[in-house]
């Protein structure tokens, strides 16, 4: 076997170190993407009425956990930790959330467009949430009514599309379509809620579906961050069956991977980490769908490292969005919906101009 220009026998040590080569630079740009991440998320939690510096930042978070090795104020301590910490991380779970949910939407149904914002997962989180304000009427009780509507109703149109897409047979293209057609009629749904609700709640309404950050808090995090943990390994386990989905369902079967099966589960597992984001944030658009995108251009379209990749891509842009809409207008600090789009539109049209074949 020929590999380069050095000839080899099969699995011999040329073949081992181009793949130690190949795996080493998906790993370099994985951990490049982390110190960029920390180093945001440094910067990001200087933003405010507040000043600190990023060391008073870093000291404040290590004194946490190494508190003989790290001295900190007690200023510090509780600007980071009590304000503007729990924030942060929201943006890096939720970040990485949708991230995750788009990657591995697009690889089940390989469709370059497919993410949660654009198959009808974040439409009905709206509607959710508008019932809740308009009507007052829901599934919890409380501060948890528009969290529990826009989750549960998220749950509700995962399950439509999948209904409507088992009715006809559970392909790439019918799934596409349910989720098109429901997301259509979950805004129409929005809109008339919108139509008939008083001023003050229409207001409310549009607020929640421009996407916040400000109503983060630390058991919201934490919330966020178990249903990510418990989703995220099954579908690195699966990775394999969603690469050879990539080449065909005939070729996945022919592979032994059982397609429907890993579709279906796949696709409920993204959509149950789009509810458990979305219900506390709000709709977020293009982070689930651009961020898989710079990935898959920067490393390839290999599962096993796109998902984490996308995360961290995910992490990354949500939290340059919201130090972005903390500062642009400071004090007014904008919903984060509208920064993500605002830095999605003009990469999502240099994808279409210049995206060469490859990239997907």
């Amino acid at each position: 076997m020929i590999c380069g220009k050095e000839p080899v026998a099969e699995g011999g040590p040329g073949i081992r170190e181009r793949y130690s080569r190949f795996v080493g630079r998906k790993m370099a740009f994985l951990f490049l993407l982390s110190i960029c991440i920390v180093l945001l998320a440094g910067f990001s939690a200087t933003l405010g009425s507040a000043n600190l510096s990023v060391s008073e930042v870093y000291f404040a978070i290590l004194a946490r956990f190494f508190p003989g090795h790290f001295q900190t104020t007690w200023f510090a301590e509780t600007v980071v930790w009590g304000l503007r910490l729990h924030r942060i991380m929201m943006a890096m779970v939720a970040g990485a959330g949708l991230a995750v949910a788009g990657a591995a939407m697009q690889g089940i149904l390989r469709n370059p467009l497919a993410s949660p914002f654009t198959l009808g997962i974040s439409s009905a989180a709206s509607f959710g949430a508008a019932l809740a304000i308009v009507m007052g009427a829901g599934f919890a009780g409380g501060e948890y009514l528009i969290i529990g509507n826009a989750f549960l109703c998220t749950l509700l149109a995962s399950l439509a599309v999948y209904g409507l897409a088992r009715y006809k047979g559970i392909t790439p293209e019918t799934m596409i379509l349910a989720g098109i057609a429901i997301m259509y009629l979950f805004s129409a749904l929005t809109s008339f809620l919108q139509y008939v609700g008083q001023a003050e709640q229409v207001a409310e309404v549009v607020f929640w579906m421009m996407g916040s950050l400000g109503r983060s808090s630390w058991e919201k995090v934490w919330m966020v961050l178990a249903v990510l943990a418990l989703c995220l390994p099954y579908l690195l386990l699966k990775s394999w069956d969603i690469n050879a989905l990539g080449a065909g369902d005939e070729t996945a079967k022919s592979l032994g991977v059982n397609v429907e099966r890993t579709r279906v589960v796949s696709m409920m597992l993204a959509s149950l980490i789009t509810a458990s984001v979305i219900c506390f944030t709000g709709t977020i658009g293009f982070v689930g769908l651009v961020s898989p995108h710079i990935a898959r251009m920067a490393i390839g379209a290999d599962n096993r490292f796109l998902l984490p990749a996308s995360a961290l891509c995910g992490s990354l842009l949500l939290l340059a969005a919201d130090a972005a809409a903390r500062t642009i207008l400071a004090p007014v600090i904008l919903p984060v919906g509208i920064m993500t789009s605002f830095l999605g539109v003009p990469f999502f049209i240099y994808l279409f101009l210049k995206r060469r074949k490859e990239f997907w």
